[in-house]
Order: structure tokens, then C-alpha cells, then sequence
């Protein structure tokens, strides 16, 4: 009996070998950043004296995800295959933002939630979009946020707006919207940071 087990253990052992050279290969995924920022340094003019914390914006669980989403074709939204971004898409804006704000030269007191610092002022906002969208065919990076700016001391909403950009992609390939999404990060953080300096009170000035 013992020769009969030792005689039909090299067949088991390829059989299982088999069984396993049959198992799906684990699909390679490529993580993707946000390319760097090419806005201009704007030093110069008006600066925002009070600090301004940077809130990770609210969004909805599908976004709230590596996954690099795309709507194909009307309300479905998908995502691309054996393709992540290195952090979700809500902190992704937010550290874009961050990183724009201090380059721009003009936020000198600038800090993010996560340091749980006080500030006098706190950007907060909800993500509705951070997507690629098909618009007549093309890919196009969309990326929709409703934003507050909000006094820390009162709690009060000093003003809110809510910015779209869509940026379209030269092709269909993921590296491409990536480059999209990079575009559209840079065009919003441009409005917004014009609307920061426009909407926060100044130094001195006591907020409605």
C-alpha cells in the first residue's frame, strides 16, 4: 500500500501543479498621480493675511475610490480596467489645491484638515464630479465641486459657489485622461483661487 502511494505522488503532485497553472492572472494595475501643476507663481498683488484651511471635500461613495471613473454613455458610470489613481479622488483635489495655493505665493497661512490646526477660514466643498465624461465621442476630464468658504470662529457660510471645468482629452487612453484630469485640476484651482481672494475678508474686517 505504501509503495502504491509513493508510486502515485509525482501524479498528484503534477495534478495539482495543472490545477494551478489554470487560476486567472492577477491583472497588472498601473496607480496614476496627477500630473504636476503648470500654473504660473502670482506672487504679486492682492494676499490672503488670514489662515485658510484646505478641507478634503465630501463626495459620494462611487467617487470615493481609487478607481478611475468614466461615464461611457449616459447616467452609467464605470471605471477603467488595470487603472487606480494613488488616492482617492477627493483627496487627490484636495492636495492639487494645496499645492496650487502655496505656489501661488499669495496664501501664506495655508494648512490642510488633516493637521487639525486652527484657522480663521475653512474651504470646504461636496465633489459631485471627477470623471471622465463622452461628449459626442470624445473623452472629456469633468470635475464639478460646490464650494463654501466658511468663517472657523462663527461657523458661518461667507460665500459658496459651485465650479465645472471639463478639459478634453487628446485621446482615448487612460495616460491621456490622466493628462486631462491634470488640465482640468489646474483650471479649476485658477477660478477658485480668484474667488477666495475676491470672496475672504480681509484683514481687520469683521465677516457678515
Amino acid at each position: 500500500m505504501i509503495h502504491a502511494l509513493r508510486a502515485l505522488l509525482p501524479l498528484i503532485l503534477a495534478s495539482l501543479l495543472g490545477a494551478c497553472s489554470l487560476l486567472p492572472k492577477a491583472q497588472p494595475i498601473d496607480t496614476y498621480l496627477l500630473p504636476p501643476s503648470t500654473l504660473a507663481n502670482k506672487a504679486s498683488g492682492v494676499a490672503l493675511t488670514r489662515t485658510l484651511s484646505i478641507a478634503r471635500p465630501q463626495t459620494s461613495q462611487a467617487l470615493d475610490s481609487t478607481r478611475i471613473a468614466v461615464l461611457p454613455e449616459g447616467n452609467r458610470i464605470s471605471s477603467y480596467k488595470g487603472a487606480r489613481w494613488a488616492d482617492p479622488a477627493p483627496s487627490l483635489l484636495r492636495d492639487r489645491l494645496l499645492a496650487v495655493l502655496r505656489s501661488d505665493g499669495r496664501f501664506p497661512a495655508l494648512v490642510s484638515d488633516e493637521q487639525h490646526l486652527h484657522s480663521d477660514l475653512e474651504l470646504l466643498g461636496n465633489l459631485l464630479s471627477f470623471q471622465s465624461e463622452y461628449q459626442d465621442g470624445q473623452p472629456h476630464a469633468v470635475i464639478r465641486l460646490d464650494a463654501q468658504l466658511v468663517d472657523s470662529n462663527s461657523r458661518r457660510i461667507l460665500a459658496s459657489r459651485r465650479f465645472e471645468v471639463s478639459q478634453r482629452s487628446s485621446d482615448t487612453q487612460v495616460a491621456a485622461q490622466v493628462a486631462a484630469f491634470g488640465s482640468a485640476s489646474d483650471a479649476l484651482a485658477s477660478e477658485l483661487i480668484d474667488w477666495l481672494l475676491s470672496a475672504a475678508p480681509k484683514a481687520g474686517q469683521t465677516a457678515p
